[in-house]
Formats: structure tokens, sequence, C-alpha cells
């Protein structure tokens, strides 16, 4: 288990990997997969979570989607994105062998675990 940086269009989760990645070798030994997105406030309160379950597939990676996911995390201005983030933008994702996990789920858990602060 590892956290990663999502992006969630047309029904399916999506995450970057490559062959420097562990999941891109295990996605292609075994596409059965969770996912799972955690929102934790300590201050509120507020503990909720889903689970993705389904086969993942690994897809060509395009720059739109990519400068989309990236901006999600890193805000709208690149020039202030560290360059080991830009790269996935500008450089050739076949010589890198960036691609995409693409996970449409075929089972969605959510569960709220939120708790009162004591004040």
């Amino acid at each position: 288990m590892r956290p990663v940086w999502f992006l969630w269009e047309e029904g399916a989760f999506w995450t970057l990997t490559g062959p420097w990645a562990r999941l891109f070798d295990r996605v292609k030994d075994d596409p059965d997969v969770a996912l799972v997105v955690d929102e934790c406030d300590l201050a509120t309160g507020c503990v909720r979570q889903v689970i993705a379950r389904g086969r993942a597939e690994l897809v060509p990676f395009d720059v739109p989607r990519g400068r989309r996911k990236l901006t999600r995390y890193l805000g709208t201005d690149e020039t202030l994105w560290d360059e080991r983030f830009t790269h996935y933008l500008h450089d050739d994702p076949g010589e890198r062998g960036t691609m995409w996990l693409r996970l449409v789920p075929t089972s969605l858990t959510a569960t709220d675990l939120s708790y009162s602060v004591a004040s």
C-alpha cells in the first residue's frame, strides 16, 4: 500500500505509473486492485473513506489529463512546480514509460468514521 495522487474522470480513478514503480509491475502481474481515498480533519473530527475495487488497466499517458491531475495537487501556475512533476508534461512518455493506471471500480464502499471533537 502507498499513497498516490489521483484524478477522478469518466467514472474512473487515474494515477501515474511506469516501469520505475512497483505498482506498474504489480498491476501487470495481477490487475485486481483496491484504492482507498481518505479524508481526515483533526480540527473538525471529519473522517471519511472510500474504497474502490476493480481490475486496473495500464493505458497510454496523455498530457492534457496529466496537466489536469497535477493542477489538482500543485495549483495552476506550472512555473511553481518542482521539475519532478513538469517532466511528465514535457518529456516523451514513451521514452520514460509513463502510463496511466485506470481503475473503473466494480465496487465502491463509502464509510463515515467522523467523531465529535472535545472542546
